[in-house]
């Protein structure tokens, strides 16, 4: 019997083989809120009937089902690959570094057709009963990864699911030991693709990938379920720096307008020989929107600079993750 709060909830994923087809979780992960849920559309009856004053009750239909909603985690050093690749499309095989316990997967952004997700949540009864909630086609519309001074490494999954099921038995939660990326392990590096530098000054940084997809389709003879979504609209990449005015390379990068590459990087333990655990955001080319510096009074100016990710011609944007997972 769990706790009869949020301390006995529990969320757990795994890869669909088809959009919408269950699929038992296997991997479970600790999240700081959810808020994933049916939406449903019904229907009500307006015929006149003499004397009738309210709506009848049997008259009432249910024309479609759907769920949406979001979860936040932070970022660990294990079990993040599913995700990853429901958000950026590429299918990924962890490949070991060497004859290390090193598995370095290479998230580089493709199309997400095919890419659902099976994601379960338990919602605890004040009784210690533990109700399941199965959320079946769920596709990743975006995710925001976000980092600040003292912090840790902090995502928040915004999801699209085709039905919600309370009819599956809910798989027995396990966890893995596993750690947080955090501030201290961050680096924040521009300049030319492969050969950026560091920059001192960073105090937050913030990525939203967007991958539109239309979630409007529902067709006759679907029983008021949708079709898997399809991708609608060009990926949005956006994002914003905020740091201590300690050198105008971001400044001059504003002016002029000019494009460079951006590492967002995360550096844990060493796992073996020269490979560390690692998470890593490379957008080949970014151009900054707004941050110019203004001084609002006697403290140290902090510009905070915005930036869209764009395509360079040539080099897709990833996300690399060093770690010790051997499958997604």
């Amino acid at each position: 019997m769990a706790i009869g709060s949020g301390l006995g909830a529990q969320l757990g994923i795994a890869a669909e083989s088809s959009y919408g087809t269950y699929q038992a979780p296997s991997k479970f992960i600790e999240f700081t809120k959810e808020s994933l849920q049916l939406k449903k559309t019904t229907a009500q009856s307006a015929g006149i009937a003499a004397g009738r004053l309210l709506p009848l009750s049997s008259r009432r239909v249910l024309t479609r089902r759907e769920a949406q909603g979001s979860f936040d985690i932070e970022v660990t050093n294990k079990g993040m690959g599913l995700l990853l690749q429901a958000l950026m499309g590429t299918s990924v095989t962890p490949v070991q570094q060497g004859v290390t316990a090193a598995y370095l997967q290479t998230h580089t952004l493709a199309s997400v057709a095919g890419k659902s997700l099976t994601i379960q949540k338990g919602v605890p009864l004040t009784t210690g009963t533990v109700t399941d909630k199965t959320f079946t086609g769920c596709k990743i519309i975006s995710a925001e990864f976000s980092c600040e001074v003292g912090g840790m490494l902090m995502a928040t999954f915004e999801i699209d699911s085709k039905d919600c099921d309370e009819t599956q038995t809910l798989a027995v939660a396990t966890y893995a030991p596993t750690s947080p990326f955090h501030f201290g392990q961050m680096a924040v590096k521009t300049g030319t693709y492969a050969s950026e530098t560091a920059h001192d000054g960073i105090r937050k940084m913030s990525v939203k990938i967007e991958r539109p997809q239309d979630v409007e389709r529902f067709y006759a003879g679907q029983a008021g379920l949708k079709k898997e979504p399809i991708e609608n609209d060009q990926v949005k990449i956006s994002g914003s720096i905020e740091t201590d005015y300690t050198g105008t390379t971001l400044d001059d990068l504003h002016t002029s307008d000019a494009a460079t590459s951006l590492v967002w990087e995360f550096i844990g333990p060493n796992i073996a020989l020269t490979h560390d655990e690692a998470f890593r955001v490379v957008l080949p080319a970014i151009r900054l929107d707004e941050g110019p510096p203004a001084v609002d009074g006697f403290g140290v100016v902090k510009p905070t600079f915005s930036f869209v990710g764009l395509y360079d011609g040539t080099n897709q944007p990833r996300i690399e993750y060093m770690s010790t997972d051997t499958a997604l």
